[in-house]
């Protein structure tokens, strides 16, 4: 049993309201803040029946309600370690962020990564990201895979529009990419258009207006094509003749 330096103002067999019992209770509970450590209150309930006046003892029964709280604080508590380890192993082959102190800096970081595996050690769970381990209480938030599909798709169409010069500079060799990106514009879902800004697309579309501006200068400029002329009919037999 892990020891736990715990100090209470007893009087008569039980515990009294004071400062130093608060400030005791208080550093006695989980990291989470919500409830007290079992191997405390086990501790709490054992200085309550060393303590107690021998005149007036405590009542036996008041013991067995103490004993049964323990039992139900030792179940939640195995019961939430439980269902700690069962999410950890859902995590495998998610994409998670999880949220950590620094222990050099004292700042809060984030770290983003695939959950490569999941280690269980004294009862707690631990996952892998990028070859280091955290604690499955430090994750995040999870990324759905849609999300993360449609970031990357949204990173890689705009790095490929950063390539464009001005829309002063453009010229028909550029046309082919202007080209691109409206097909893989036009290819993505709903869902994944929203992760393109409104100012990118309006930007797309006066590239486009520029293309077809300089193409048809283009065409100004080289003038009506003639027409092919036909090929005059061969008169029969002329291919023997030769």
């Amino acid at each position: 049993m892990a020891e736990n330096n715990i100090s209470a103002f007893i009087k008569d067999g039980k515990i009294q309201s004071s400062t130093a019992s608060a400030n005791s209770l208080s550093s006695s509970r989980t990291k989470d803040g919500t409830s007290l450590d079992k191997d405390a209150f086990l501790q709490l309930l054992v200085a309550q029946m060393k303590y107690q006046d021998p005149l007036e003892p405590t009542e036996n029964t008041e013991y067995i309600s103490q004993l049964a709280t323990f039992s139900e604080l030792e179940e939640m508590q195995n019961m939430t370690s439980g269902m700690n380890l069962q999410r950890a192993s859902q995590l495998v082959g998610k994409e998670v962020v999880c949220k950590v102190d620094n222990s050099k800096t004292g700042n809060t970081e984030f770290v983003n990564g695939m959950v490569d595996y999941v280690v269980y050690e004294n009862g707690k769970a631990f996952v892998s990201i990028n070859e280091s381990l955290y604690s499955v209480d430090d994750i995040y938030e999870v990324i759905d895979p849609n999300y993360s599909e449609a970031y990357d798709m949204a990173q890689t169409f705009n790095k490929a529009f950063s390539q464009l010069p001005k829309v002063d500079s453009l010229t028909l060799e550029d046309a082919k990419l202007v080209s691109n990106l409206r097909i893989a514009y036009d290819s993505m879902s709903g869902y994944q258009k929203n992760f393109i800004s409104q100012e990118t697309v309006d930007a797309l579309q006066k590239y486009e207006a520029k293309i077809a501006e300089l193409q048809k200068a283009k065409e100004a400029a080289e003038g009506p094509k003639e027409p092919e002329k036909p090929e005059e009919p061969k008169e029969a037999g002329e291919d023997a003749d030769k």
